[in-house]
Parts: structure tokens; sequence; C-alpha cells
């Protein structure tokens, strides 16, 4: 439960009483008031009982400021909202482990939000605070921080309202700079509200060069990058030439920033006997799963974290027995390049199995991403991963240049216990694209929908939800 009311903090600390306040807290405080310097005392959401005494919010704190925007660059007057928690505000290990100054600070950044102003409105909305707790909440759950460029589908109005705005991209906040702080260095990262039809452009090319068309659009969020609820048409509405001119051709040049995607979906291994005491039909829907071992989690979760950046040389990170920590390296890479690129070490309880035919199932809304997955990653030389929401089962798709798989062109078809690596050449993507033709189109297919091809042993369903929400087959 959160507590709305003006914040002691700014004003106390800008009377000679800093010394009261943690440092991590008094260091973004001070790039607020670089900022708002009148507004000492800004309106802040506070969470009433902390996440560190046992409270659900991970964010002690979210100020909300009144901006009068930029005139001259067409910036309206809106909302700035920024959190305070991702970032470690104490340095006692009540939160975040202190790792001292020359790393990043807790998670190495904080959230903000710039709301349109609507006409006559003399509060800010306290809905974005219920959205940036939400946001904190996966990040310290799963540990996977966020970077400038990151997409996420949210699939509902951010608002609860009718709003087309129901997802979010991340950018830097374009006036609030990185603070070093005694505990270590972090950012502000903006989240930018964006329609469905945005969102899918971002998958299918890259975040940033979809923030870049929004910059550029004034109604959409121009170069300040405001989101405004009552947005009615998407970038591609506004300016039909962005989609051909823009998006398509990024996509052919560039290929898919996209690396994974958490999705329903399952496989099982058609050359073993249903009998076989070892068919990895046990990962099929309906059934019992294997577990990951936690190597083969840690490599899933880095190949989803880290790899978003384009790298010419793509390598899956060997299975290590070292935990990563949830900073990302200066440089981060699609290659997620690790200590060694030196094929996968297997968990000494897991052996690597060589399958001879495969049975891929997916849901409708992770079928639509197969084209992207071929398209945007594998003809561009990368791979990706669908890591299943119901269970430990993972599908990681690798072209001929991606090293460290344990798929090869000889043994195309991999499993490391339920973690299964398909290896596809150019060829046979260029094949499948076509007759994967249909889950692009606008209108919904009729499921169940099977793709196969004989002469590969593969086949690839897609199912209704229902399926994989069923205990039962």
């Amino acid at each position: 439960m959160d507590d709305m009311r003006p914040s002691g903090g700014a004003g106390a600390a800008a009377m000679g009483l800093a010394s009261l306040f943690p440092p991590g807290l008094q260091a973004i405080y001070g790039e607020c008031r670089r900022l708002y310097p009148e507004q000492p005392n800004p309106l802040q959401v506070t969470a009433i009982v902390k996440y560190w005494l046992g409270g659900p919010d991970p964010l002690d704190y979210i100020s909300m400021y009144r901006c009068v925007g930029s005139p001259a660059q067409h910036v309206p007057e809106h909302w700035h909202y920024v959190s305070f928690g991702l970032s470690d505000l104490y340095g006692d290990n009540r939160v975040h482990e202190f790792t001292g100054q020359d790393g990043p600070s807790g998670f190495g950044f904080e959230l903000t939000f710039r709301l349109k102003r609507e006409a006559g409105e003399t509060a800010p909305p306290t809905w974005p605070a219920e959205l940036m707790q939400g946001l904190a909440r996966y990040v310290f759950q799963s540990e996977n921080t966020f970077c400038s460029g990151d997409h996420v589908s949210w699939h509902s109005p951010l608002d609860n309202s009718e709003s087309r705005i129901q997802h979010m991209l991340l950018t830097e906040d374009p006036q609030l700079q990185p603070v070093q702080t005694p505990f270590g260095l972090l950012t502000f990262l903006q989240i930018v509200g964006v329609c469905t039809e945005e969102l899918q452009a971002a998958q299918q090319w890259n975040g940033q060069g979809i923030l870049d068309l929004l910059r550029t659009v004034h109604v959409a969020g121009g170069p300040w990058l405001i989101t405004d609820m009552r947005r009615g048409e998407t970038i591609f509405e506004i300016d039909p030439h962005l989609q051909q001119e823009r998006v398509d051709k990024g996509i052919e040049t560039d290929g898919s920033n996209l690396s994974g995607v958490s999705a329903k979906c399952a496989w099982e291994d058609l050359s073993r006997p249903p009998d076989d005491e070892d068919d990895s039909r046990s990962i099929c829907v309906g059934s019992q799963p294997r577990r990951l071992s936690d190597k083969d989690t840690e490599q899933i979760r880095e190949a989803l974290r880290r790899g978003l950046e384009i790298n010419n040389k793509p390598v899956l990170p060997p299975i290590s027995g070292q935990r990563q920590s949830h900073d990302r390296p200066q440089s981060r890479k699609d290659s997620l390049e690790s200590e060694s690129s030196a094929a996968i070490v297997p968990h000494e309880l897991v052996r690597t199995r060589q399958l001879e035919s495969v049975h891929l199932q997916f849901n409708q809304e992770s079928g639509t991403l197969i084209p992207l997955c071929l398209k945007g990653r594998l003809l561009h030389g990368r791979h990706f991963t669908y890591k299943s929401i119901t269970g430990d089962t993972a599908i990681t798709f690798v072209s001929t240049g991606v090293e460290g798989a344990f798929a090869t062109e000889e043994h195309p078809y991999a499993a490391h216990g339920p973690w299964l690596q398909i290896l596809l050449t150019e060829e046979f993507v260029e094949r499948m694209l076509e007759d994967l033709e249909d889950l692009t189109a606008q209108e919904v297919p009729k499921l169940p929908k099977e793709y196969s091809w004989p002469e590969k042993k593969l086949k690839i369903s897609i199912l209704p939800d229902s399926v994989f929400d069923s205990p039962l087959q």
C-alpha cells in the first residue's frame, strides 16, 4: 500500500540537514534539484511498509514533478516521475549488496516516466507509481535489469483505461544525467508508452530504431518522448511511410535485436518410442517436466537478458558454475560473450542428447514470432530462445554462425535436459519462411495449425492457449 505526501527529503536536505538522509537518496535528490530547483518538496508516493521490512513494493519513493516542457521544441507540459529504490539508497546491505563505488549502484538505474498533463489537471495522477512498482517487482524477482532500447510487453492499457498505449519501451531520460554515488553509478531509464503496433515493430527491428521514430512525431512523444495516454493513432497511421521506408528496410539491413521471449511452448522427441524412460516427451505439454539445471537456467537467462546488441560473432554463453550478478557489463553484445567461447560444458548429471526428429508446439502469440526469429535473427547469423512461462522447457534456434551451441550441422537437434537447440541452415530458413507465411497474416488462423518438413524430421504445431493451461492434453 502506498501513501502520497509532499517529500520532506529534498527540502530538508536543502536546509542543511543532508546528513540525516542516506547518501544514495541524497544523490538522486541532488540531480532532481538541479533540474527542478523551484520544486524542493515534490509530491511523493511512498511505500508505507518498506521492501526491506517485508513490504510488497521495492521502490521506497516515487517523486512527481511538474515540468513546463519546451515550447520551442514542441514539448508539452507534463508530469515527471522519478523512482527511488532500484539503486542502492542506503549502502548497508538492507536491500542491495554493497559492492563499492566502481560498479553499478544496486541494479544500476532508476526509472522515470513523463506523462502529458491534461488541461485543468492540478495534481499528478498516481497510477504511474504503481506501474513503476510493477516493473521494479519484476526486476527484483527476476534479477533481470533493463537498459535503453528494451521493451516491455504489458498487454493492457498502462492506466487501466481504454487507451491504445498498452506496452513500454525504455530509453535514457533526456534531462536527468547519470549520477555517481558513494555506492556506485546509476543512470535514469525513462518508460515510454507505446501502442501494440509500435511494440511489434520494436520486436521485429529494434527498440532504439522505434524510439528514434517516436522522437520525430510530436504527438507520439516528440524529442523528450512524452507519453500521451489519449493518443489514438500509431506512428504508422500518422505517417504510413515509416513502416516501409524505415522499419522494413531496417529489419532487412540490421535484423532484429530481440534475442528471446518468455512464451507458451513445448517440444517432444519423436525419435524415441513412447515407453522409453529417458524419452523427452516428459517435457511435453501436460506432463511433469524435468527441471532445468541451475547452469542451464543461467545460460538461458543470460541469452534473454544480454542478447540485445548486434555483434559480428554470436556466441551462446557456456554453462558455468558461477552465477552471473544482475549488473550488465559495460559493453553488452548479442554474442552473450562470456569468459569462454568454447563449447558448452554439459552439467555432470545431464548429458546432451542428439535427436533425430522433433515436434515443436507454440501458442498463437508465440507462433507469430517464428518468422521474426527466422528472418530477423537466424538470417543475420544470430540465435533466438523461447523460454516456457509454464515450466522449464526452453527452445533455442541457432544459425550456423553461432558458436558455443550443442546443436551442430551434423546433429541439428540436440537436447540438454529440457533445453532443446535447433540448428537451421540458411537454405532451410528461407524455405520455412515461405511455408510459414500465413503466420504473419492479419487473419487469425484456425487452430490447431500444423506445419511439417518430413525430410528434415521437423514438425511445428500452433495450438490454442487452453492446451498449455490444461494439466492434461
